[in-house]
C-alpha cells in the first residue's frame, strides 16, 4: 500500500473538483481548488519525491474551447517527469502510443472501452495492440445506484451497466497492468471513504488496484489500510494542503 500523487487538469489549470459535478456543457464544475502552479510544477515535486506512479487527468473534452492548454499542460507535466506518472482523458488507440513516447508510464483509459454501456472488447484488443497490456490501466471510476457501483464514463457522466465485481476485475486483468477506481460520489468531497467499494475491491489479488476518493485524514489512510488489508493504493486530493485543503503532503508522504 502506498499514496499516489495526482494532477488534475481542468480549463488549462492543475484543479480539484467535486467529481460529480464535473459538466462539459459550457466546461462547468464545482471548484475545490485552483492552484496558480502550473502541472509541470507538481510533476517536479514529486519527481524530487521519488513518488511513483501518479497520474495526470485531463478533465476536458477534445471538443472544449480549453482542451488544447489543458492538453499542452499534460504533455509539459509527463515531460517534467519521464515514466514517474500515467495519463488519462481521451485515451484511444490512436494516441496511446504518442503518449508512452511523451513520457508517461501507463495510459489509463475509460470511455474508449466503455462505449454504449457496454465494454468494447474490439476497442480493448486494439489498445493493447499499440501499446501493449503493460501500459494499460483501466479507470473503473463508479457511482452508487440501486445500491451497487456501476461504472461511469465520459468524465463521469454517464453511467454504464457494468457492476464492479471481482468477476468483471478478473475478466479485465487480461488487458490491462492496473485498474485505478474513484469513488466519484465522496470525490473532492473529504465526506469519508466509499467503505463497501473498497471492501469489494480488497478481495481482488491479481493486479494493482489504486483508489480514490473521499480520504481526508491520517485516521482515515489507517482505516483504508484496515479495510483493504493493505493491498489497495491510495490517491488524496482535495483534503492535501498541496490543493488547499488540511492533510500534510509531507506527513502523507511519509506514511
Amino acid at each position: 500500500m502506498k499514496f499516489r500523487p495526482c494532477i488534475d487538469i481542468h480549463n488549462g489549470k492543475v484543479k480539484q473538483l467535486v467529481g460529480g459535478s464535473l459538466k462539459d456543457e459550457g466546461n462547468q464544475a464545482k471548484e475545490n481548488f485552483v492552484s496558480g502552479k502550473s502541472a509541470a510544477e507538481f510533476a517536479n515535486l514529486y519527481k524530487e519525491d521519488k513518488l511513483t506512479g501518479g497520474h495526470i487527468i485531463i478533465l476536458n473534452s477534445v471538443d472544449s474551447e480549453y482542451f488544447d492548454e489543458t492538453k499542452r499542460q499534460a504533455i509539459e507535466a509527463l515531460k517534467a517527469y519521464p515514466g514517474g506518472m500515467q495519463i488519462g482523458g481521451g485515451v484511444n488507440d490512436k494516441n496511446a502510443a504518442q503518449w508512452i513516447e511523451t513520457g508517461a508510464s501507463h495510459v489509463i483509459v475509460t470511455s474508449f472501452v466503455f462505449k454504449d454501456g457496454k465494454i468494447n472488447y474490439e476497442n480493448l484488443k486494439k489498445l493493447v495492440d499499440a501499446v501493449g497490456k503493460e501500459h494499460i490501466v483501466l479507470d473503473l471510476s463508479c457511482r452508487k445506484k440501486q445500491g451497487e457501483y456501476y461504472i461511469v464514463t465520459d468524465r463521469w457522466q454517464k453511467f454504464t451497466e457494468e457492476k464492479v465485481s471481482i468477476e468483471l476485475l478478473n475478466k479485465l486483468s487480461e488487458y490491462c497492468d492496473e485498474f485505478l477506481i474513484h469513488g466519484v460520489d465522496v470525490e473532492g468531497t473529504g465526506s469519508g471513504m466509499e467503505k463497501e467499494l473498497i471492501e469489494i475491491l480488497s478481495d481482488f489479488d491479481k493486479l494493482k488496484i489504486t483508489y480514490a476518493g473521499g480520504i481526508a485524514s491520517l485516521d482515515n489512510i489507517e482505516k483504508f489500510k484496515e479495510l483493504c488489508h493493505g493491498k489497495i493504493d491510495y490517491t488524496i486530493g482535495s483534503a492535501l494542503d498541496l490543493f488547499g485543503g488540511h492533510l500534510s503532503y509531507e506527513k502523507v508522504k511519509k506514511m
